[in-house]
């Protein structure tokens, strides 16, 4: 485990690596590789459509016998995910792409094979202009045939548009202009207004103010007949002030006189006994001595407050 991660290791002195045993690996041998499919494709024995970009654990081979100014073309060996029929592949670094070998059939290659085509007759006719000069002047003249003929309908479809369309440039500018005229005339003549109406409200509201600050100074300016004196209040009339009503005066009422004060006290009536008529005659004439002093003082009471309350 001390020789784990160690870089230059122990050569003995008699150390000879021609004695050392060669490995004969097969040129064709295979290696597992983990891929993506390049293309979509679809598989020829279920149908099965594989999408790009679908991985797969692939075999891979050097192809023999078979190379690209130097650069060795490789061949992948997939299954297909649904019946497991191999599929394979090559390398194409001709066209910097991958071509399809068999088990499967690509799908949206149109635009690939039109770009073949175009290609392959761009080069068939390289190729006749170079042992043909008359060749390469027939070519010439149906080229520039061509290109007047192009030029020929796109100004036939020009008039046409034109036809159509009877556009006046000239008028729709003129209009324009006028429009921007009577435009900007308006915003100049709103412009008017608005100042207008601004500075009416701002003389209004001065106007305003100086009358309020007229008015306010003459209720603030103090008479100097209505200033009193801290002694005042002792030479005021006492009938000049408000009399004071007490709670007891707002529900019964004021009463000021005396005969007013005499209904409010009432006399116990006592119902002779006959059983002890003759006896309880001397005690009942003491009693009702004895209560006349109580009247009178309750009188004599109720006139006070009556008098208190006609100062007031």
């Amino acid at each position: 485990m001390s020789e784990r991660k160690v870089l230059n290791k122990y050569y003995p002195p008699d150390f000879d690596p021609a004695k050392i045993p060669k490995l004969r690996l097969p040129k064709d041998r295979q290696y597992v590789v983990r891929l993506m499919a390049p293309f979509n494709m679809r598989c020829r024995t279920c149908g099965e459509y594989i999408y790009k970009g679908r991985k797969f654990n692939a075999h891979k081979e050097t192809v023999q016998k078979e190379s690209y100014l130097g650069l060795p073309i490789f061949r992948f060996y997939i299954k297909c995910p649904r019946c497991l029929a191999e599929i394979t592949f090559k390398t194409d670094p001709q066209n910097t792409d991958y071509a399809m070998e068999h088990g499967a059939t690509r799908n949206f290659q149109a635009e690939k094979l039109l770009e073949e085509e175009e290609k392959r007759m761009q080069k068939e006719r390289e190729e006749e202009e170079l042992n043909n000069p008359m060749k390469v002047l027939e070519n010439r003249t149906k080229d520039s045939k061509l290109e007047m003929e192009v030029l020929e309908n796109l100004q036939e479809l020009k008039e046409l548009n034109q036809r159509q369309a009877n556009v006046d440039f000239e008028a729709m500018l003129k209009q324009h202009k006028e429009l921007e005229e009577e435009q900007r005339r308006k915003e100049q003549e709103e412009d008017e207004q608005e100042m207008k109406a601004m500075l009416e409200q701002a003389q209004n509201r001065r106007l305003l103010v100086d009358s309020d600050s007229d008015e306010e100074p003459a209720k603030r300016r103090p008479n100097p007949t209505t200033q009193t004196k801290p002694t005042d209040i002792l030479q005021e009339d006492p009938r000049s002030k408000r009399p004071r009503m007490e709670s007891w005066e707002r529900s019964v009422g004021k009463l000021s006189t005396k005969a007013q004060l005499a209904g409010l006290v009432a006399r116990r009536k006592q119902k002779p006994d006959p059983a002890l008529d003759k006896g309880m005659e001397t005690q009942g004439t003491m009693a009702t001595t004895s209560s006349l002093p109580a009247a009178a003082a309750a009188m004599a009471s109720l006139g006070l407050l009556g008098a208190y309350s006609d100062s007031d």
